[in-house]
């Protein structure tokens, strides 16, 4: 297939259905890692598509969602500062820190600014010579590359006026955590395709191995689903626990070399605290040494940030696959897209945003 409408072919959809179907015999625990997968998931009713014998529960694959809520409250100090610029992309700005997001900033006079690259950030700092401008480094490992080259920017521009605060998050960890923490009910993960993309899939040959767990680099539309699902189904009946890509028009197993290279030049591999699910040794990338010039964190002293999550938000246990976003007793009513209390009720690739809008109170 070459062109996206193919990708969401009813007929197709429907033949994978029929082949799940055929195959199935037993219970099984699917969990897609990435939030774009589950909110096709929800959007285009694939459940409903399945056997009763396949659960699917949604990991935490939302960057937004798993931005821990000490880094947003240091991003809110930060952009509250006089003669500071806060960027950031337009996802994070109504993501709840323990008092107030980043846009009751703006309204309040800060100085918060949308923008769609780092890069743009990096031109801010250069117009903007009397101001420092920070960028909120907030993703998984596709959106690394770009931030790792606005520092590498910087660096070459001689823009000494430009930090980022970094927060980001690697995907095997997260899912070795999951499978080692006792209570996982995983039998197999539908793996996010647009991290392969940039990392390939070799770092998922270890943990398939070690957990003995199908793992299937996944696409994001409703065939792609559906294939993977079938891919990791057919594995668990024949009891098989290998990696295999389903996304090859868009992933190798080596991945894009040059993107690893900058981020292996600018990063390096820290412990990372996750929200709603606490830390996870070796899971984030931290500025290295060399260019802590551009570390916002190091710049801006905000003090020693520890804040707790509310206790009507479930959203740890929704991103470890334990409950589902309508299992909250505050889904659609204390906490809702309007006034959301965890980020996965206002992030675009969120969980409990997903049940939300697309209506889905139960499988």
């Amino acid at each position: 297939m070459r062109y996206v409408d193919e990708y969401r072919s009813e007929a197709a959809a429907r033949a994978f259905s029929e082949k799940i179907h055929a195959i199935t015999t037993k219970e099984w625990t699917l969990m897609e890692i990435c939030g774009g997968q589950t909110h096709t998931i929800v959007k285009t009713g694939i459940e409903e598509l399945l056997p009763s014998k396949i659960t699917l529960v949604h990991g935490p694959g939302c960057p937004v969602c798993v931005t821990p809520l000490a880094i947003i409250d240091k991003a809110i100090a930060i952009a509250s500062m006089p003669g500071v610029i806060f960027t950031s992309f337009g996802d994070m700005l109504r993501v709840p820190g323990s008092s107030k997001d980043l846009l009751s900033v703006k309204a309040n006079g800060g100085d918060v600014r949308i923008v769609y690259s780092p890069l743009d950030a990096v031109m801010i700092a250069k117009q903007n010579p009397e101001k420092k401008v920070v960028f909120f480094a907030v993703g998984f490992e596709t959106t690394a590359p770009a931030n790792a080259m606005a520092v590498a920017q910087a660096e070459k521009m001689n823009v000494t006026n430009f930090s980022i605060l970094s927060s980001h998050v690697l995907v095997p960890p997260a899912m070795e955590a999951l499978l080692s923490s006792g209570v996982s009910k995983v039998q197999g993960f539908l793996a996010a395709g647009h991290v392969c993309t940039i990392m390939g899939y070799e770092e998922y040959f270890p943990i398939a191995e070690k957990y003995n767990i199908p793992i299937v680099v996944t696409g994001f539309e409703p065939v792609d689903i559906l294939q993977g699902i079938y891919m990791a189904v057919k594995q668990l009946e024949e009891g098989r626990h290998e990696v295999e890509n389903q996304y090859s028009r868009s992933v190798s197993r080596a991945g894009n070399v040059p993107a690893q290279t900058v981020i292996n030049k600018i990063f390096s591999v820290v412990d990372r605290t996750w929200r709603g699910i606490g830390e996870i040794p070796m899971s984030g990338l931290g500025l290295r040494e060399e260019y802590r010039k551009y570390d916002a964190e190091t710049i801006f002293d905000v003090g020693n940030i520890s804040v707790k999550e509310s206790p009507l938000c479930i959203s740890g246990e929704i991103m470890q696959g334990l409950k589902r976003p309508h299992e909250c007793t505050a889904f659609g009513k204390e906490c809702n897209p309007e006034h959301p209390i965890g980020a996965p009720m206002v992030s675009s690739e969120g969980a409990c945003a997903a049940y939300f809008h697309y209506g889905k109170l139960k499988k």
